[in-house]
């Protein structure tokens, strides 16, 4: 059996999928595809705070479901921008235990982490499957993967 980490930007999936179809991502489904016949090593879904009820109910579904919930408070600048960006934080989990692993599943189709695939795969060898919305996916970040999963009907909630 395999060695899995699952690295998950909450935000970039929610807004990428109600862009693309208007709907909510199957978190549910996504889990069940990504870890079937694998040990998962670390799960992990990157959120932002903005402390009310119903995105605590989101999180601890995720909770339910497998994984580890990393939060970040939201902030909103005095110019009336937000910022509430897991960069970073995706990017050093994923070499702490991508490294370890055998295949790393990242759940986005931000482009900032074609270095982290890259990385994950000359430097440890670990295999780096990306899921994301294909029209909003970075090609750099599909070409740096060993394989992609476009985001479709079969991984959207009804």
């Amino acid at each position: 059996m395999k060695n899995v980490t699952i690295l998950v930007d909450v935000q970039n999936v929610y807004y990428t999928t109600r862009q693309a179809f208007g709907r909510s991502f199957d978190y549910n489904t996504f889990w069940k595809q990504a870890t079937e016949g694998r040990n998962v090593i670390k799960a992990i879904a990157y959120a932002i705070d903005r402390g009310d009820e119903k995105q605590r109910q989101f999180q601890n579904i995720l909770r339910a479901i497998g994984l580890e919930v990393k939060l970040k408070p939201f902030i909103q600048r005095s110019d009336g921008s937000a910022k509430g960006d897991w960069d970073v934080g995706i990017a050093i989990d994923g070499i702490e235990y991508g490294k370890g692993s055998d295949v790393l599943v990242l759940l986005s189709g931000d482009g900032d982490f074609d270095i982290l695939a890259k990385t994950l795969r000359e430097k440890y060898q670990t295999q780096v499957e990306v899921y994301g919305v294909e029209s909003l996916t970075a090609q750099s970040l599909i070409n740096a993967a060993d394989s992609f999963f476009p985001v479709d009907n079969k991984l959207l909630l009804k």
